[in-house]
């Protein structure tokens, strides 16, 4: 119970500091590229990477699975799940594994915008 409860609570915090960040990027740039996302993704991808290697094997919090859920999956999750799918890559590249990664990188990129065309065209009249 105490998982579900971190997760939940970083998912909360996380989502309303993607939501507030939008916002403030809207305003300061404009909405005609989507710069607040970019910057999402980009701090979310630095902060699970930040805290895979505090939380990992040897780091200085290791073995805590109450931080790396509140931080990796809830707070980053909420924030972005980009930062999953960038950690996820770079694995997949620290093993050795390239054509795997490519294989995500690319599966995820193209089945993903094909998913969203799919939803649109499911909804959308005409």
């Amino acid at each position: 119970m105490q998982a579900v409860l971190l997760v939940g609570l970083g998912g909360a915090a996380g989502s309303l500091a993607r939501y507030w960040m939008t916002m403030l990027a809207a305003q300061l740039v404009g909405e005609a590229f989507p710069w607040g996302t970019l910057a999402i993704n980009v701090i979310g991808s630095f902060v699970i990477g930040v805290f895979a290697a505090l939380t990992g094997g040897d780091g200085v919090f290791a073995g805590n699975v109450s931080l790396r859920l509140l931080v990796m999956v809830g707070i980053c999750g909420g924030f972005t799940t980009f930062s999953s799918f960038s950690l996820q890559t770079f694995l997949l590249l620290r093993q050795g594994d390239y054509l795997w990664a490519v294989a995500y990188v690319m599966g995820s990129v193209l089945i993903c915008l094909a998913g969203t065309a799919a939803g649109i065209a499911a909804f959308t009249r005409g």
